[in-house]
């Protein structure tokens, strides 16, 4: 899929971050977008956004969904084909993602399963909804967002980060197995997954407004006393990593390219290739300070 122009593409978690980005370079390209969120101010600054640099006949149309919700997320499918007037779509970026859940043995069990709910079940259940329409297409695409955690379960040696490491984990083998699966059964189509570095968004903010006082037990920094830094810790991830435009035009020429594979950031090729290089000691602490510190200096200071 070279050309963009005249498809409909749908996006997940469209209302801040990399999902803002794609929004915005899809609609620019003369892609309509069809997108949902789970705050609908963020949801439509971005509508607004991808409409300002639209060609005359694309559409922006944006839903209030919670993507671990499959309800909710068959409501924004027969909502998209409706406004959209179509019974297809071409493209659909799976993006809305949450952190937390970081110990199995200490975070509480919601908010544990929220987040694997949000990073894993969104994926699940927004495929199940939208594969029918996608498989109408002519061509189509599928890319999934997973993450450096999906390939190495790991925010540093004095973190745990279980639940959004095993939703990613999870994505990353769902998408590497529809690979095959839609070569066999459906040949049109096509799928990637997109592990991401450090980007510069909101999802630290994000969790923090998701779970509030419940990241406490979970998170150092976050509890009352320290909701100050845990807040500063989240502005510093915004605004210190790879610029989010930069993520959505590697993203999209990967798709261009037909890449199911698509690493964004130095830092996750610089990480994707010290795994494979050490992967038994991809957990140790000798692995963070000489391979990971030079790649993601923030995992080791922080």
């Amino acid at each position: 899929m070279q050309d963009f122009s005249g498809k409909l593409a749908v996006i997940t978690g469209g209302g801040t971050g990399i999902g803002r980005a794609l929004a915005q370079q899809l609609a620019a390209e003369g892609c309509s977008v069809a997108m949902c969120d789970i705050s609908e101010a963020d949801m439509k600054e971005s509508c607004g956004l991808a409409m300002q640099g639209a060609p005359q006949g694309v559409q922006v149309t944006g839903f209030l969904a919670d993507v671990a919700m499959e309800a909710q997320i068959e409501a924004f499918r027969d909502d998209t084909l409706a406004r959209h007037q179509t019974n297809h779509i071409h493209l659909l970026f799976n993006n809305a993602g949450i952190g937390g859940g970081g110990s199995f043995i200490n975070a509480p069990r919601n908010v544990w399963e929220r987040t694997f709910g949000v990073c894993w079940y969104g994926v699940y259940y927004s495929s199940r909804a939208f594969l029918p329409a996608l498989m109408r297409a002519e061509e189509g695409h599928l890319v999934n967002v997973s993450s450096v955690n999906g390939f190495w379960a790991s925010l540093g040696p004095d973190t745990a980060h279980t639940a959004y490491s095993a939703a990613k984990f999870a994505v990353k083998g769902f998408t590497e197995a529809l690979v095959n699966d839609f070569r066999l059964n459906a040949p049109h189509l096509k799928a990637s997954v997109v592990m991401p570095g450090h980007i510069g968004t909101n999802i630290a903010l994000n969790t923090m407004r998701e779970f509030g006082d419940l990241l406490s037990q979970d998170v150092p920094g976050s509890d009352a006393e320290g909701q100050g830094d845990a807040t500063a810790m989240g502005e510093s991830f915004r605004d210190n990593g790879l610029d989010p435009a930069v993520a959505a035009q590697i993203i999209l020429q990967g798709v261009r390219d037909e890449r199911w594979r698509i690493l964004v950031g130095l830092d996750a090729q610089g990480l994707d290739q010290a795994v494979r290089q050490a992967p038994e000691e991809a957990y140790e602490r000798d692995f963070m300070d000489a391979r990971v510190a030079p790649i993601m200096p923030q995992l080791i200071s922080e």
